[in-house]
């Protein structure tokens, strides 16, 4: 009976839950980036680059993920577009690996003061950011939802419209995010970019 209280409380309390991910997500982020904790291993700049490519990938089959997800969902594919939601939300999970290892271990790169569309660049990255803040909730709350419910039922929930919610927010951010990788590795010059060694 004991492992049947976790779907059961998940699908009592499914933005209880969510609620809970949300915050445990954002205190390892944060705590990843401006805390020090120093529980990552030691990475080179050259391997920062390459995790910065890699989740640039990940990134990109996410969107396709997405958007296969809602041209599915819209076709009443409710099975075709589970497994695409389920995708997307597992490629994110290793994008967040890959992102606390890149940062904490190693570092990010920034653009110095002076360069070219240096606004363009920190706005589009900025909107990715509050978006990936304010998509996980929702994200979090709608994968909960499709995971302790039949389709059925989902018809009763919340689902559909955190659903639209959570994809605009994610697909927005993850094009912005996208964005700001290439102006960061195609655009600017070596002299134009710093690298800030992680905090770890």
């Amino acid at each position: 009976m004991s492992t049947a209280r976790g779907p059961r409380f998940a699908r009592k309390h499914p933005r209880a839950l969510a609620a809970v991910l949300t915050v445990v997500g954002y205190v390892v982020v944060v705590g990843t980036v401006y805390g020090g904790s120093g529980v990552y291993p030691e990475i080179s700049e050259s391997t920062v680059d390459v995790l910065a490519h890699a989740i640039a990938v990940v990134n990109t089959a996410t969107i396709g993920c997405l958007l296969a997800g809602i041209y599915w969902i819209k076709n009443d594919e409710v099975e075709k577009h589970r497994k695409a939601m389920l995708t997307a939300f597992a490629l994110i999970l290793l994008f967040l690996v890959m992102y606390l290892l890149k940062t904490g271990g190693g570092g990010r790169k920034e653009i110095v003061a002076g360069a070219p569309l240096r606004g363009l660049y920190l706005g589009s990255l900025g909107i990715h950011i509050v978006l990936s803040v304010l998509s996980v909730p929702f994200v979090l709350y709608a994968i909960t939802l499709g995971l302790t419910h039949t389709p059925a039922e989902l018809r009763e929930t919340a689902h559909a419209r955190v659903g639209r919610i959570a994809a605009t927010a994610w697909l927005v951010s993850l094009v912005l995010g996208i964005a700001a990788y290439l102006m960061l590795t195609f655009y600017y010059a070596p002299e134009q970019i710093e690298f800030v060694r992680g905090m770890a």
